[in-house]
């Protein structure tokens, strides 16, 4: 009975209007953590924007992807370079070891005959680059 009473048109809309709601909601928030994490605004810029997001939410928001859409862009990027860093810091400390270690293992390696010059030449380019 409810197929019947709800036409597959409004049912779309409806699905709209929901998709909408929710990437609004996403933006806003995504937004509002770029304002809080931006180290190239000062206080009263972020207090500022931060009123006007609030007050006018749509135009806001449209605003400010308009006038800070790349500096939103390079702080996501910043972000993910420094965790690309960290990662890459946590796991060479793990490993146990530095360059020099790797590449006295590598020559040790040689010497016994477990790899061949070849392979211990790329092996050392890999590990200087």
């Amino acid at each position: 009975m409810l197929g019947y009473s709800y036409p597959l048109l409004s049912i779309f809309w409806t699905m709209l209007w929901f998709f909408c709601f929710f990437a609004f909601i996403w933006l806003f928030v995504l937004i509002v953590m770029d304002i809080f994490r931006s180290h190239d605004m000062g206080g009263w810029a972020k207090a500022g924007w931060l009123i006007f997001i609030i007050i006018l939410p749509l135009l806001g928001i449209l605003i400010y992807l308009i006038a800070r859409g790349g500096k939103m862009a390079e702080h996501r990027m910043a972000e993910a370079r420094q965790q690309d860093e960290a990662f890459k810091s946590y796991v060479k400390d793990v490993s146990g070891g530095s360059t020099a270690d790797e590449l006295s293992k590598l020559a040790s390696l040689r010497d016994s005959g477990v790899i061949t010059d070849a392979e211990f030449q790329a092996q050392k380019t890999k590990l200087l680059s």
